[in-house]
């Protein structure tokens, strides 16, 4: 079972999202992660640059045909990391729930 864990650097809603999108597969081209999350390349870069920085994603340059396609992927460490980010905000949003605030009056 993870333990939950707020991540600072996995909160913000671009890499909160980027993350979960690179969790479904091995690994997600660059110019698609950028479409999905409708962003241009430089917000992208930075967004990447922080989890890469991190340890959190990977960045796999890879030539085809004339241009170099750009490939992004989640670590080890990125999965386990998002996996306790997302433990904690569902742990936080159990405590939302209407069963534990009393009924005002």
């Amino acid at each position: 079972m993870t333990e939950p864990a707020f991540d600072e650097l996995i909160h913000p809603p671009h890499r909160l999202k980027m993350c979960a999108i690179l969790a479904t597969a091995q690994s997600w081209e660059f110019s698609t992660i950028r479409d999905m999350l409708d962003v241009s390349d430089s917000v992208l870069s930075k967004q990447v640059k922080v989890l890469q920085d991190a340890g959190y994603v990977t960045v796999t340059k890879a030539p085809h045909n004339s241009r170099t396609r750009t490939w992004l992927a989640l670590t080890e460490t990125g999965r386990a990391a998002l996996a306790a980010h997302l433990a904690e905000l569902r742990r936080i949003t159990d405590l939302a729930s209407v069963a534990d605030f009393p009924s005002a009056n």
